[in-house]
C-alpha cells in the first residue's frame, strides 16, 4: 500500500522503540505510546485514507517525546539529547503526514528519527571508549548537517537532498571509525562478532545512501527513489535490528534467546 513507509516507520518501528523505553522506565503512563502507535497502525490499514490512524500514531509519538524528556532530565548527555532530537523528528514527521504533506517530502524527517535514535544508542553503548571532545563535536556536526538537510528537504528538496546526503556520509564515516563495532569484528565470541558484522554492514549502507543523495539529488519516484530510501530503511535500519535482536528480545519478553 501507499502508506507502507509511514506504517513501517511509525506503526512498527516507532511502537517498538517506544516499548523499549517503557520496559526500561516502568511508568504506567508511558505504555500509551506503543499502544497508540499499534492501534493507529491497525486503523490505518483498516481505514486507508482516513485520519483516525495517523492521528493516533501522532499522539503516540507525542507521548514518546515526553518519555525522552524524562530520560534527558535524568541524564543530560550527548547521546540522550541525540535520541530526544530523533524522537522529536518523529513527531514532526507525523504532524506533516496528517497535514497532507507528500510522503517524499516528509520521509527524511522520519529517517532522522531512526538514524538519530540508533546513533544516540550506539554512542551510549560505546561510552567505555571515552571519546575525546573533538570526536563528540565531530559526531554532533555530522548529525546536525544531516538533520538540517532533512528539514530543508521538506520545502526545498533540491537543497535538502545533498545536504542530508553529506550528513549521512559523515555519520557513516564516524560510526565506521569510532563505534566499538569495528573493534569487535574479530572478537573471540561468535555472538559479539555477529553483532559487529551487522552493525558494520548497516553503517556501510548508510554511507551508500549518503552518496546517492549527493550525486543524484532528490527523487520522487522510481528506482533511484527506492535506492535512496531503502539503503537507509532496509540496509541500515534492518541491519541494526538484526544486530540488536538478541539483546532487545530478552529485555522485552524476559525470555532467554540462544545464539
Amino acid at each position: 500500500p501507499f502508506d507502507h513507509g509511514p506504517l513501517m516507520v511509525s506503526g512498527f518501528l516507532g511502537a517498538l522503540i517506544a516499548l523499549e523505553r517503557v520496559v526500561a522506565l516502568r511508568r504506567w503512563w508511558m505504555a500509551g505510546a506503543p499502544l497508540l502507535c499499534g492501534a493507529g497502525w491497525v486503523l490505518t490499514l483498516a481505514l486507508p485514507g482516513q485520519l483516525a490512524g495517523p492521528v493516533l500514531i501522532t499522539l503516540g509519538s507525542l507521548l514518546a517525546v515526553a518519555i525522552l524528556a524524562v530520560i534527558v532530565r535524568r541524564e543530560q548527555a550527548i547521546y540522550t539529547l541525540t535520541m530526544a532530537v530523533g524522537m522529536t523528528a518523529w513527531l514532526a514527521g507525523n504532524l506533516f503526514w496528517i497535514l497532507g504533506t507528500p510522503v517524499y517530502r516528509v520521509v527524511w524527517i522520519w529517517a532522522a528519527f531512526l538514524i538519530l535514535t540508533i546513533a544516540g544508542e550506539r554512542l551510549e553503548l560505546s561510552r567505555i571508549l571515552r571519546y575525546r571532545p573533538w570526536q563528540i563535536w565531530a559526531f554532533a556536526l555530522a548529525a546536525g548537517v544531516f538533520l538540517a538537510g532533512a528539514v530543508l528537504a521538506t520545502q526545498w528538496p533540491a537543497v535538502g537532498a545533498p545536504v542530508s546526503g553529506a550528513g549521512l556520509l559523515a555519520l557513516a564515516a564516524w560510526l565506521l571509525r569510532f563505534d566499538i563495532a569495528r573493534r569487535n569484528l574479530r572478537h573471540p565470541l561468535a555472538l559479539t562478532r555477529f553483532i559487529a558484522v551487522c552493525l558494520f554492514t548497516g553503517y556501510l549502507w548508510l554511507g551508500v545512501s549518503g552518496l546517492l543523495n549527493i550525486f543524484y539529488g532528490p527523487q520522487f519516484a522510481g528506482l533511484l527513489y527506492d535506492a535512496e530510501l531503502h539503503t537507509v530503511f532496509v540496509g541500515f535500519v534492518m541491519s541494526m535490528i538484526f544486530g540488536h535482536a538478541l539483546i532487545i528480545l530478552p529485555a522485552l519478553t524476559r525470555l532467554a534467546v540462544t545464539f
